[in-house]
């Protein structure tokens, strides 16, 4: 009876190993290489992560740049890793075959720091990839960009502008990357036109983003330029890679209203830019009414933001 028991208790011992197994198996990475300094400004070092595809690696994986949300005054790029819908995604992706590179960038903090400083330091990172591709196993041919909130915001800027518009650090200039599609979590589009982010039209409406798109010192006759600057709308063309733009319905951080306008300007100019709008859904996809269930779920808008930059990266094998 004893040995009969000890049988037991051993299969399941055994069996709850292999579902813990599992269970971190979803949220670990297949490789992870943390803590890269890819540049160092004003004494602060800044890094990025880069998760494989695989354990060993040969030659050149194709690269998506992930960019954290967080207003661009908080937030980590260890959102990319965990059990959330960014690591959720960023693990479907190197699943895919793709390498991701998560990106540190400057906060905007105390008026010293802009948003288009956070662009810059996270096109820095692209061409610190672009400089030693062949040592990271990346390809700077084959560069996508991914993010949320502001990390969208930043992932349209990466996508659509040129690395000439921000020149960052001396010792990278000069290096090139071509990219591919880029996918944006409810990231805006323009900060010129600040009705986009008023969400229900209402008379006495701030504009909260202001202070980051400016610092404490800039010129008041240097606002429209620096607000057009770092809007991803202006630099939309029809040659541009293709745009994905997630957007949810009930978001009052970054109403919807922004993926419409980007979508207009596309169909007026026959831009690659598509929208998938999720219904019921708040900023962070969180139940815009506390209730309701989001549609489509976060799996579908996983699986669209996967398969839209496969998809974009097979039209190159062709």
């Amino acid at each position: 009876m004893n040995i009969f028991r000890l049988i037991y208790f051993s299969l399941i011992l055994a069996s709850g190993l292999v579902v813990q197994a599992n269970q971190a198996s979803e949220h670990t990475p297949i490789n992870l290489k943390a803590g890269i300094v890819y540049k160092t400004i004003a004494g602060e070092k800044l890094h990025l992560d880069l998760f494989y595809p695989a354990k060993e690696l040969v030659g050149k994986y194709p690269l998506v740049v992930y960019t954290h949300g967080g207003g661009w005054a908080a937030g980590s790029k260890n959102k990319a890793q965990g059990r959330s819908n960014i690591a959720r995604t960023v693990r479907g992706l190197t699943e895919a075959g793709f390498c991701v590179a998560a990106v540190q960038y400057r906060l905007c903090k105390q008026g010293k720091t802009s948003i288009r400083d956070c662009v810059t330091d996270s096109m820095d990172a692209i061409r610190y990839l672009a400089k030693i591709e062949d040592s990271l196993h990346v390809d700077s041919a084959r560069v996508f960009t991914y993010g949320d909130s502001a990390g969208g915001h930043l992932a349209q800027m990466l996508l659509l502008t040129q690395p000439k518009d921000f020149p960052g650090a001396a010792e990278l200039a000069g290096q090139r990357y071509t990219m591919l599609a880029g996918v944006s979590w409810y990231g805006p589009c323009d900060f010129e036109k600040t009705a986009l982010f008023n969400h229900n039209g209402r008379a006495k409406f701030r504009d909260r983003f202001g202070p980051r798109v400016l610092k404490s010192d800039t010129p008041p006759g240097d606002k429209l330029r620096l607000y057009r600057e770092v809007s991803p709308i202006n630099y939309l063309k029809q040659s541009s890679p293709p745009l994905l733009m997630i957007q949810g319905d009930g978001d009052t951080t970054i109403p919807v209203k922004h993926a419409y306008y980007m979508k207009k300007k596309a169909e007026l100019i026959k831009a690659p830019v598509e929208i998938m709008i999720i219904n019921n859904a708040g900023h962070n996809w969180r139940k815009a009414d506390g209730t309701t269930p989001i549609a489509p779920s976060h799996e579908v808008i996983i699986k669209r933001t996967i398969d839209f930059l496969v998809t974009a990266l097979n039209k190159t094998s062709k």
